[in-house]
């Protein structure tokens, strides 16, 4: 048996498929031939001759045009054979939004897109695979569906198969009820089904209806599915990838020379925090939750072996969360590798200065830690676990520790007031030099959250995001089964109060670059150092014993009351609320206090060049260009 695996367009073209390349692996004891194509690497090539298509453009569609569904629209031309298919709703109605050289655009992709599909689907043939799989996560689905219909056109006894986050729960079933070229659909982690669907293709295995998770018609054509498997796969069976097809093509592609090839790694699945507290607005992790975690030493030897080979030490670790363990017994050890790394992880806005600082020595450059808000209100109502002032601890942590964090402002939640907003913007000012957030974003309703599965919490009548009406010719309750996102009336804070978050927050980014604030801590006084616009200083000293004492112990949020306590025992004399009340007054006037929720923190990380100190040099050349690892040079994307 030859089988062949496809990485459709809009994967990203600077990382692997990880499904494509755990499963190349898991298969290929079960067959005679396994080979990856990277279909979406092709396409840019081919598009960038046909039309000019950037690197940059691509990554639109990848990255930026999710909620919008303009990238499987591109496809949908394909899947449909019709050029001018849903043209007019494209223009009417979703194109509103964008710049008109990227209506145009989009415009050329989608007549362009049957062309290649039907290019892409010859080839596929041509090798005469026996089986074909495609994965689809995100806006693969059109681009994977219509090269499946194609390949079945030229070819019926090729075995077609649909896999990946799109095939999750009701969504795969909805892919296999719909599209009959679709042979069978795999829901859930396919590393176990796959294997078994080749076996059973083969005659060497059991009944298709006993593989978990899989999708199958009877000899009538009649869809069925079996259920999930009950227990998700334990973290010792997760394989390693091979990612050797990727590597070998993205090097012969001419998006090369615009983009750095980055691996793409897993040491875990679910979300520990997820298990006991499911954010409210969450829908990842789908039909699993459970946290599993690869042994340190395994991940370690994941890492080391994968950018050995490919010789590559930017890496994406798509773990939804850091398993907490990693810092002590994972991270240490790659710091002494003395390899120059650079990852992205997912981490809790919660950790510590200290924690932080290991994740910095081990090479974490970049990090989403879920911030989401700076309102504890808002938090609570997100089940995140964690206050405003803990997050705006974490953002002055992590920059003094040399971590880039990645994040979202969200609103748009049931329960949330105007005032949860207005006190946070009247103190965005004081956080000018602190990393910004990439948008002030209004929250989507997805599958598997709360708020999706649970109406009590807020949302009532959902129905599927506007776009998959426009792309899709399939009647409303299947296309409710089809999508993830889904729209409702909004709730939470209005346009206006929302405007005015979307334009502090625009101010920051705007001014971020030219901001600073920094403390040197002298042992009998404390210095601050401020250039930020709306602040009339530019330095402070505080060298009375109660301020001193009072500003260290504000580097973690404290009440008036807490820290009233902990100066009179520190200092041995009474120290009252109502003194450090004007104290608190006084700083947070000056900008050098975030206040939510009755705590305060201070925001001024030391004045230190964390990586200068950590490479031992003593003092800086003033003549480079010195900038924190993983800060973006101008604009960043998602």
């Amino acid at each position: 048996m030859r089988v062949m695996l496809v990485n459709t367009p809009w994967a990203s073209l600077d990382t692997p498929s990880l499904a494509l390349g755990i499963l190349h692996a898991v298969v290929r004891p079960h067959v005679d031939e396994v080979t990856t194509l990277c279909a979406n690497v092709d396409f840019y090539d081919w598009a960038e001759q046909a039309m000019g298509l950037t690197v940059d453009d691509y990554e639109f569609y990848a990255h930026r045009a999710y909620f919008e569904g303009f990238g499987d629209w591109v496809f949908s031309s394909a899947l449909y054979d019709d050029p001018s298919w849903r043209v007019r709703e494209f223009q009417e109605e979703m194109a509103n939004g964008l710049t008109d050289r990227l209506r145009k655009t989009s415009l050329h992709l989608h007549d362009l897109a049957p062309r290649f599909v039907a290019e892409l689907a010859a080839r596929i043939v041509e090798a005469a695979p026996d089986v074909v799989g495609f994965t689809t996560t995100f806006q693969q689905n059109t681009a994977a569906l219509a090269t499946a219909r194609q390949v079945k056109l030229l070819a019926p006894d090729t075995v077609t198969v649909l896999g990946g986050a799109n095939c999750d729960g009701p969504q795969g079933e909805a892919l296999h009820r719909n599209f009959p070229f679709v042979d069978h659909v795999v829901r859930g982690e396919a590393e176990g089904a796959f294997p078994a669907l080749l076996d059973a293709l083969r005659g060497r295995g059991g009944d298709l209806a006993e593989i978990p998770g899989l999708c199958w018609r009877t000899e009538t054509g009649e869809h069925r599915a079996t259920g999930l498997p009950a227990v998700p796969r334990p973290a010792d069976r997760m394989a390693e990838p091979d990612f050797d097809a990727y590597f070998h093509r993205i090097e012969l592609s001419s998006a090369r020379p615009h983009l750095e090839p980055k691996l793409v790694l897993e040491g875990s699945r679910g979300c520990w925090w997820g298990e006991k507290h499911h954010c409210t607005f969450c829908g990842l992790n789908g039909s699993s939750m459970r946290f599993r975690s690869k042994e340190p030493v395994d991940f370690l030897n994941s890492i080391v072996h994968q950018s050995r080979r490919h010789q590559v030490l930017d890496v994406l670790v798509v773990d939804n969360i850091l398993d907490m363990g990693y810092i002590h017994g994972l991270l240490p050890e790659l710091a002494g590798l003395g390899y120059d790394y650079r990852f992205h992880y997912e981490i809790k806005s919660n950790l510590r200065h200290r924690q932080l600082k290991t994740i910095a020595e081990a090479g974490l450059v970049q990090v989403q830690p879920g911030i989401e808000s700076l309102s504890s209100r808002v938090l609570h109502l997100m089940r995140k676990g964690v206050t405003g002032s803990q997050n705006v601890r974490h953002l002055r942590d992590t920059q003094s520790a040399g971590v880039w964090p990645v994040w979202n402002y969200l609103y748009g939640f049931p329960g949330e007031t105007e005032a949860d907003y207005t006190s946070v913007i009247s103190q965005l000012p004081a956080l000018h030099h602190l990393p910004p957030p990439e948008a002030a974003t209004r929250i989507a309703i997805e599958r598997f959250s709360p708020y999706f599965d649970q109406p009590e919490l807020g949302f009532n009548d959902l129905r599927p995001a506007a776009h998959y009406a426009r792309i899709y010719d399939l009647p409303a309750s299947e296309l409710h089964d089809l999508a993830y996102l889904f729209e409702t009336a909004h709730a939470g804070i209005d346009g206006v109060v929302a405007d005015r978050l979307a334009d502090a927050v625009a101010e920051w980014r705007a001014v971020h670059a030219s901001c600073r604030l920094t403390h040197h801590d002298l042992g009998d006084r404390i210095v601050l150092t401020s250039r930020r616009p709306g602040f009339g200083w530019t330095i402070r000293t505080i060298d009375d014993p109660v301020g001193t004492a009072a500003f260290r112990l504000l580097e973690n949020p404290r009440s008036v009351g807490s820290l009233a306590r902990r100066l009179t025992a520190s200092l041995g004399a009474p120290v009252t609320e109502a003194h450090v009340g004007r104290v608190l007054a006084d700083w947070h006037k000056a900008g050098i206090l975030f206040e939510d929720a009755d705590r305060y923190v201070h925001v001024a990380p030391p004045a230190s060049n964390t990586e200068l100190s950590r490479i031992e040099q003593s003092a800086p050349d003033l003549t480079q260009d010195f900038r924190r690892p993983g800060a973006p040079a101008a604009k960043d994307t998602r």
